[in-house]
């Protein structure tokens, strides 16, 4: 992964950092519109049944399980894309056999900048999850 010393950003090989990824989330880039996370799903794990008033793009680098969005389910495996937008009731749940590995960018950020949660019992603990701009 790169890092431009005059603006930062991203510029990395995308795939190998997701399927590298063994956390259930971490904050790879945050940018002042958008933000760049992975997350990796246990067999039988799910992001969770959540609303944001954000715009949110999914993808799957490998594995399998099923989007829901506003109660439709959807099956999906490495390769699909899904996009969220903003007032949309959605969860992400891995029905594989192996860890479901995802990168998401939400627009705007989400997430405290930097955020790294192991275990999704990590996510659920840490209050002060949210972005807040400085």
């Amino acid at each position: 992964m790169l890092f431009s010393t005059i603006e930062m950003t991203y510029i990395g090989n995308i795939e190998k950092d997701t399927l590298e990824n063994d956390n259930f989330r971490k904050v790879l880039f945050t940018a002042k519109n958008s933000q760049l996370v992975l997350m990796s799903l246990l067999p039988g794990e799910d992001i969770g049944a959540e609303v944001h008033s954000l715009d949110q793009f999914i993808r799957i680098e490998s594995g399998s399980g099923k989007a829901v969005l506003d109660g439709v389910e959807t099956k999906i495996e490495d390769d699909w894309a899904i996009v969220v937008p903003a007032g949309s009731e959605h969860n992400i749940i891995n029905t594989g056999e192996i860890p479901m590995k995802i990168y998401t960018i939400y627009s705007p950020p989400e997430h405290r900048d930097g955020t790294i949660h192991k275990t999704k019992t990590d996510a659920i603990a840490d209050e002060n999850d949210h972005y807040t701009k400085n």
